[in-house]
Formats: structure tokens, sequence, C-alpha cells
């Protein structure tokens, strides 16, 4: 079946799920709510993971280095054999790559290495923590408030279009930012069996899952600190000194995580460890990579990734904490959500997934105001008003949902360009290096070339053929005729990559 058939074949499927589970809930039948709510959605992550080509933003580049892992885990490269001088500072064409934290990327290299170097083994990490995660959702929202907020929370990130794109790796951070807000949720979640067992050993597993997020994308995940101080503080079970004891205790696990891998890459590749260290401040300062906005950039963009109406569940959820200062359960929601959104609309660098692990935050205050509102709503003079608002809750997100899966879109979702290349690596050609291939990112994770985007002079290539090279060259028809005319340099014709 071609995309449209595939498409609306899971859409129809999804939907059926969808609307079992609603059912479930709607008698409390919890367990089998939430469990249709993980499938249907696994549909959907599924068929957007269905893409047999790497998206060029940032997928590329996360696919090659962690491909690369696989034969030496504690060494990311991009280039593996770099043949020619290169910028230890570029992360886009370097050697040694630390641009990223290495967790994500083990955990694709793990994946690609039981299932084979593939794109649906690359994204599928990212599909299994995104389903666990609504799990994850649900169960933190009960405690916060009911099963019901649970369960719409935990329906409203099913289905959520900003997921969908990052899970398939449409959207730039793609996988990394599922990790990132995978291991944040998973630390509130055991910060929550802390309070409830008052067992050290889930202190321990919340310092393990902080330092995990950190190690998917720094600092930012130490959001969860403040957000389980005011959790263990509202619970009213414990002393301050038990509190001060566990909170050390957190920090040394989380320590012990996260540490050692900043040790080692200092020591190990001091120059890029600097440089990025050095690139990743410039976020604060500057517009890295194109990406000029404004301060007003995240208060936008949250109405398209969580839909439009969610400045009425942000002022509804303000107004009930300035109702009752001492929750701290509320507290902990502003916190969780409040301090990045501020961060991160201060820096220069900003991105829509920057704020992805602070969805579930969003998704606890729209569920809240959807209740409270629906039952608001009987007897009131409005109540048709508020009918097309409570149903707006739902169609606008579910709508962003549909159109991130792109059912619509004409396309190939095994375009010739990656057949062509895996076409050449069947030709086994050893040592081979390929010039004059406008995507080398990609033409690097289907073969075992390394793939350079110009062509080099006649110099060079003889350098590299001397030195026991493979020269391909791929012939569109603009190489030099004193090239094309060398003996030994491979021809090929690639198809490109845009």
């Amino acid at each position: 079946m071609n995309n449209l058939s595939w498409g609306i074949v899971t859409l129809l499927c999804a939907s059926l799920g969808y609307g079992v589970s609603w059912r479930f809930h709607r008698h409390g039948h919890y367990a089998r709510a939430i469990l249709l709510l993980i499938l249907s959605g696994l549909a959907l992550y599924v068929y957007v993971s269905a893409d047999f080509f790497l998206h060029a933003w940032d997928e590329r580049y996360h696919a090659l280095v962690a491909k690369n892992l696989m034969n030496h885990p504690l060494r990311p490269t991009l280039y593996e054999h770099p043949v020619l001088p290169y910028d230890y500072r570029n992360w886009a064409a370097n050697h040694i790559w630390l641009h990223k934290q290495p967790l994500p990327l083990w955990g694709m290299a793990a994946s690609m290495w039981l299932f084979g170097v593939n794109e649906m083994a690359l994204r599928l990490p990212s599909i299994i923590l995104a389903s666990t995660a609504t799990f994850l959702v649900f169960s933190v929202g009960s405690y916060l408030f009911d099963r019901r907020i649970g369960y719409f929370a935990a329906f409203l990130f099913s289905i959520n279009g900003l997921v969908i794109s990052l899970v398939g790796g449409r959207t730039a951070t793609d996988h990394v930012d599922i990790f990132f807000m995978f291991f944040i949720l998973l630390s509130i979640y055991l910060s929550i069996q802390f309070i409830t067992y008052e067992k050290s050993v889930f202190s321990i597993l919340v310092g393990i899952s902080i330092g995990l997020a950190i190690l998917s994308k720094w600092l930012p995940a130490l959001i969860v600190l403040p957000v389980w101080l005011l959790l263990v503080w509202d619970c009213r079970k414990f002393t301050v000194k038990t509190m001060a004891a566990q909170f050390v205790l957190i920090v040394l696990v989380l320590t012990a995580v996260f540490l050692p891998w900043q040790i080692y890459i200092h020591a190990v590749f001091p120059e890029e460890a600097l440089a990025e260290s050095r690139h990743n401040i410039r976020h604060l300062f500057e517009a890295l990579d194109g990406h000029s906005t404004t301060v007003f950039y995240f208060l936008n963009r949250i109405r398209v990734n969580y839909g439009e109406l969610i400045y009425l569940p942000l002022g509804w959820f303000a107004w009930k904490y300035c109702r009752n200062f001492k929750n701290g359960k509320r507290l902990a929601l502003i916190i969780w959500f409040l301090v990045p959104f501020l961060f991160f609309s201060m820096a220069r660098t900003r991105m829509q997934a920057y704020l992805l692990f602070t969805a579930p935050a969003l998704f606890y205050m729209t569920a809240e105001c959807f209740y409270d509102m629906a039952e608001y709503r009987s007897g009131h003079r409005f109540k048709h008003l508020l009918t097309v608002i409570l149903s707006l809750f739902i169609i606008l997100p579910v709508r962003y949902g549909i159109e991130r899966l792109t059912i619509l879109e004409i396309k190939d979702r095994h375009p010739q360009w990656v057949r062509d290349l895996q076409n050449l690596q069947e030709k086994n050609i050893a040592n081979g290096v390929l010039f004059n291939y406008n995507h080398p990112i990609e033409a690097m994770f289907y073969t075992d070339l390394t793939a350079y985007p110009q062509i080099p002079d006649r110099q060079t290539i003889s350098d590299l053929i001397r030195r026991g090279y493979t020269v391909v060259i791929n012939d569109l028809g603009t190489v030099p005729a004193e090239i094309m005319e060398m003996e030994e340099v491979v021809r090929v014709e690639l198809t490109g990559a845009d």
C-alpha cells in the first residue's frame, strides 16, 4: 500500500482504539483505557517512523554517530575515517562528535546493534520511550490530581503532534528530546514512588534518572530537584532532616551518573570537549544555526504544539493557585513549566522542542481546566458556548497530531536516493571515498564509504589513491575533464537526496 492507504488504515485503527479507550475511562476501567491509549499511540508512532530514509535535521547526524558508536561506544565520531583536513569545531563535518550528550546515541546504537543498521531500528528507542511515557503521564497525573485528569493528560500526550514528529525523526532535535523528556518524567514518577513507599531506593532511582536525563540533554534536567522538594514538602510525611538527607542522596547519585562522562571527554578529547562547552554557552547569547526568533517565540509556539486554547488553562491554573498558595503540587507544576519557559525564552537560540520536557505539566493544566469547565457547564446559560470550547480542547490537538502524520502528503517513503546508496554499498568498495555527493552524512550511514560534497583537485585524488584509497566520483556532468580521465577513479551516478 502507498502512503495514503497505510495512513488511512493506521488512523482508523488508532481512532477506534482511542474511542474504545475513552469509553473504558468513562466507566472507570482505567487499566484497559490506558493500555488502549498506549497501543493507539504506538500505531501512530510506528506509522510516522516508517520513513525509510534519514531526515535532514538533526536525525541524519544522530544516526551516523550512533552507527559509528556500535564499533566503539566510548568514541563518538561523525566522520569515522576523515581523509581530508577538518575543523574540529565544526559539529556538522568533524571527526570526534561531542555535540550531544551520549545516552540517546548509545540507545540508538544498541538498537541497531540488535536489529541491524536501518531506520526503524534507529527510531525504535523513541517509539518505546514515548509509548511508556503515556503510562507515566497517567500515573503522575493521577497522583497530582485524580485518574480522570491523569487519563486526559495521557490522551493529549499520546496524540501530540510534536511528540509524533520527534519520534519519527521528522523534527529537529528528534530522538534526543524524546529521551530527555522521558527521563524527566520518569524522575518525577519515581519521586512520587518515594513519597508513597518512603523507601530510599526510590531516591537512588530518582538520582539515576536525573543523571540519565543530564546524559541526554544536559543541565536543564535539574528542574526535577525543585519539583521533588515541593512534592515531598507537600505530602507532609517527612521531617526536614529526612528531606535534606534524601535530597543529598539524590544529588550524589545523579552526580555519580553524569560526571564520569564529562571527565572522560575532557581528558580524552580536550579540544573537542572545550569547543562544545563554549558552543553550548553561545546558545544563551547568540542565535546559532539560523534560529533567530523573538523573546516571545515560545509564548507563541505553545499554542501550535499544545492547542490554540492553551492560554486558557494556563490562566485558569494560575488563578486556582493564587487562591491557595500552600498547594505544593500546583506550585511544582508551575515550576516545572515556568522556569524552563523563562530560561529558554531569554536564551538567544530557541527551538520548539526545547520545552518538550515541560509538556506533561501543560497537559495536566489543560485536563484540569477541561473537567472544571465541564462541571461548571451544567445549568449555565452559556452551556452551548462552553460545549464548543470543551470540544476544541480535544479537536485542536487531535487536528495537529493528524497533520504531523502527513497522511495526505504524496511522497515516496523509500526514495530512489536511498536505494542508490544501498546498491552502492552492495558493491563492497574497499577503503572507498565518495566525492561530489550533496548529502555525505546520509551516504556514510547507508554505506561504509567516507563521503564529501565537493570535488577535490587532481593532486588530492592522486595522493588518496597512492595511500590505498578507492576514489569514487559521483558523475553529474560537472566533474572536470582532468579528473574524469583518471583511470583509477570509480565513476557512479547517484540520485541526489534533495
